[in-house]
């Protein structure tokens, strides 16, 4: 798998949790890495986005002050700290590499997916 996520599980609101996307075998340093969440019936939506360089990130106003996004080159990792979660914030959260300047709207390779639910 070149995409592999980790870190999910059942918080109570207003908690936190650190999602991790490990890559392997995929050119990383090339690459975007959007986070993408997928509530319950819902579309796929872009959460957080960070360049390739790390110095550029992107998000939805729905997150902002509560989630951010870290990416480490040598380890090929990009993390997504979550806090003050929200019980709208449950859903898939899956990691995804994109072209570079797209702010993660073009996908080339999506990970499975990590389960987040926030209990109120």
């Amino acid at each position: 798998l070149p995409l592999v996520e980790s870190g999910g599980g059942l918080v109570q609101s207003g908690g936190s949790l650190r999602l991790s996307c490990a890559a392997f075998g995929i050119a990383f340093d090339y690459y975007a890495i959007g986070w993408f969440h997928q509530a319950p019936g819902k579309e796929r939506e872009v959460v957080f986005c960070i360049s390739v360089s790390g110095g550029s990130t992107y998000s939805v106003d729905s997150v902002k002050g509560r989630f951010t996004i870290s990416r480490d080159g040598a380890k090929k990792t990009v993390d997504l700290q979550m806090n003050s979660l929200k019980p709208e914030d449950t859903g898939r959260y899956y990691c995804a590499a994109a072209r570079p300047g797209s702010q993660c709207s073009s996908v080339e390779v999506w990970g499975q997916g990590t389960l987040v639910t926030v209990s109120s």
